[in-house]
C-alpha cells in the first residue's frame, strides 16, 4: 500500500490509525499519488487562522475522500477524519477508538491533573476518541490505582533494571533481546564480565550522588536460564556493590519453569528478592508446543509450588490471550488452572505480532485468533479476576496487538508491581544495565534516554562505549 503524507507532524498518528484497522498492511512512503496502485493520502495544512485536514483512500476500487477544518492543530482531528474513512472499508470497532498511544491510564492522570474530573475524562474518551465505555472505565480504574502508588513513590530515588538476554529456547512471538543459552553458552561468561563492569560503574555513580534505589527488576530473556553459580554471582554482586537499604521491591523473572530449580529459588530468596514471575502463558500442552516452549503444564504447577515452599509470597503469572490455534475454551481452561494456583498477581497480555519475531516472519503458517474471540478471552479474565478480588493496577498497549486490545496487570491488595508502574508511566528514572537496556532519566516533564546495543556479542565488545554513553548523558544533565 502506498502512503502519501504532506506533514511530518501527523505521520505517526496516520500510520497508527491505518495499522489499527489494517494490522498486516505494508506501507510504502511515496511523494506522488500512483496511477494504478492502491494508496492512502493524508494532508494537514496549517496557517494562522485555521488547520485543514484532508484524507483520501483509493483501495480495491473504492475511492473515498473527506476534508475538515479546525481552529488549531490537533492529531485527534486527523485520526477522526482518516478513521471515519477506514471504517467504511474495514467495518470493525476499535476498542480503544482513536487512541493510538500505549499509555491510556497515563493520559487519564494527565487530564485529571489539568483540572478535568474523571467524568470529564470518561466523556472525552467515549465521545471524542470513540473508546468503548468498558475500556474507558478500565483506564480510569487503573489510573486511580496508579495515582495511589505514584503518590507514595520516593521522588529522589531511581529504579534499577538488569537484563539477562538468555533463554532455554526462543518463543514464537518473542522479539526481545534474548538468545538460546544452549547455543550461546560460550557468551555467558564474557557477558557476565561486561555486565559486572557496567554494574560497577552504575554503583559508583549512584553512591557518589547518594541516590536511593527503590526497586530492582531483573528481566530478560530469562534470568533463571543462568546456572546456579552465575545466578549466585549476579545476586552477590548486586548486594555487594549497591546500597539496598531503601529498596521497596526486588523482582526477578523466573519466567520459564524449565529453568527453575529449588536451589535457584533459594539463592534468590536469600538475596532479598521479594517478587518473582513464573509465566505459563498457557496451560495447554498443544499450545506450549506450538509457541516453542519445552515444558509442560505440570512443570508450571511444580515450579509454583516449589516457589511457595521457598517462602515467596508475591508470585506473578503471565498469560497471553490470542495464542495461535487457541479457542475460548482453551483459554478458559488456562484461567481455571490459574484460579487453582491463585497467584498474588496475574498479568494478561494480548498477543502482539512483534516485528522480528518468528510469528511475524511466518504469519501465514499459523491460525490467528479472531478479534471477537480475543475480546471474549479478556472479558473472561476480567470477570474471573473480579471474582478472585484482584484489581487492575497496570495497563499498556503495544503495536500490532490482535484486535487492538491491551495488556492488564491484576493483583491482590498491596501486591502491585511498583517497577511496572514507574516505567510505564515514566515517573521515575530507570537505570538499565545489560544488552538492550534503555536508561530513562526523568526530570519533571523532561525525559532523557540512552540505549545499550541489543546484540549480546556487540554489548560485550562495546561495553566501554555503553558506559561512555551513560557518562555523556549524566554529564549533560548535571550542566
Amino acid at each position: 500500500m502506498k502512503l502519501i503524507i504532506d506533514n511530518s507532524n501527523i505521520e505517526y498518528t496516520v500510520r497508527e490509525i491505518i495499522t489499527a484497522y489494517m494490522p498486516r498492511i505494508k506501507l510504502e512512503m511515496t511523494d506522488m499519488i500512483p496511477d494504478n496502485e492502491d494508496y492512502i493520502f493524508a494532508s494537514c495544512t496549517e496557517n494562522t487562522q485555521s488547520t485543514v485536514y484532508k484524507a483520501v483512500l483509493n483501495i480495491n476500487g473504492t475511492y473515498l475522500c473527506d476534508e475538515k477544518t479546525g481552529d488549531v492543530f490537533s492529531k485527534k482531528q486527523m485520526s477522526k477524519l482518516l478513521g471515519g474513512l477506514l471504517k467504511k472499508i474495514v467495518p470493525i470497532t476499535l476498542p480503544w477508538g482513536l487512541l493510538t498511544g500505549i499509555r491510556p491510564a497515563k493520559m487519564v492522570r494527565e487530564l485529571v491533573n489539568n483540572q478535568n474530573t474523571f467524568e470529564d475524562v470518561y466523556n472525552l474518551f467515549v465521545n471524542e476518541y470513540e473508546v468503548l465505555p468498558e475500556k474507558a472505565k478500565l483506564a480510569i480504574e487503573v489510573a486511580k490505582k496508579e495515582t495511589m502508588i505514584i503518590d507514595s513513590m520516593n521522588k529522589d530515588a531511581v529504579s534499577l533494571y538488569i537484563g539477562i538476554p538468555f533463554c532455554p529456547t526462543r518463543c514464537l512471538y518473542c522479539s526481545f533481546t534474548s538468545q538460546s543459552i544452549k547455543f550461546s553458552n560460550t557468551l555467558v561468561e564474557p557477558y557476565m564480565e561486561a555486565l559486572f563492569k557496567e554494574i560497577d560503574y552504575m554503583a559508583e555513580y549512584i553512591k557518589s550522588r547518594n541516590i536511593p534505589i527503590e526497586t530492582i527488576y531483573i528481566g530478560g530473556g530469562t534470568p533463571t536460564a543462568l546456572d546456579e553459580t552465575n545466578l549466585a554471582r549476579l545476586s552477590d554482586k548486586i548486594n555487594n556493590v549497591f546500597d539496598l537499604s531503601d529498596l521497596r521491591e526486588y523482582t526477578v523473572e523466573a519466567g520459564r519453569p524449565d529453568t527453575i530449580t529449588e536451589e535457584k529459588l533459594r539463592i534468590l530468596k536469600n538475596s532479598g528478592v521479594s517478587r518473582i514471575s513464573i509465566n505459563p502463558q498457557t496451560m495447554n500442552q498443544k499450545t506450549l508446543e506450538i509457541i516453542g516452549r519445552r515444558h509442560s503444564p505440570e512443570d508450571i504447577i511444580r515450579s509454583y509450588e516449589m516457589a511457595l515452599k521457598c517462602g515467596f509470597n508475591h508470585i506473578n503469572t503471565d498469560l497471553i490471550a490470542g495464542l495461535p490455534s487457541e479457542t475460548k475454551e482453551d483459554f478458559d481452561y488456562t484461567l481455571s488452572k490459574i484460579k487453582e494456583l491463585n497467584p498474588q498477581s496475574v498479568t494478561v497480555h494480548t498477543l502482539s505480532v512483534k516485528h522480528g519475531s518468528y510469528l511475524d516472519m511466518n504469519y501465514s503458517m499459523y491460525t490467528p485468533t479472531a478479534a471477537a474471540t480475543v475480546s471474549d478471552m479478556l472479558d473472561s479474565t476480567a470477570k474471573l479476576m473480579k471474582d478472585m478480588n484482584k484489581k487492575p493496577y497496570y495497563m499498556y498497549r503495544q503495536k500490532n496487538m490482535l484486535g487492538n486490545y491491551e495488556n492488564v496487570g491484576y493483583c491482590d491488595e498491596n501486591h502491585e508491581c511498583l517497577y511496572n508502574i514507574y516505567i510505564m508511566d515514566e515517573v521515575q528514572s530507570i537505570m538499565s544495565l545489560g544488552a538492550g537496556g534503555s536508561t530513562k532519566i526523568v526530570s519533571g516533564n523532561n525525559i532523557e534516554r540512552v540505549f545499550n546495543v541489543k546484540e549480546v556479542s556487540e554489548y560485550i565488545k562495546r561495553i566501554d562505549e555503553m558506559i561512555e554513553r551513560k557518562e555523556k548523558l549524566f554529564s549533560e544533565i548535571l550542566k
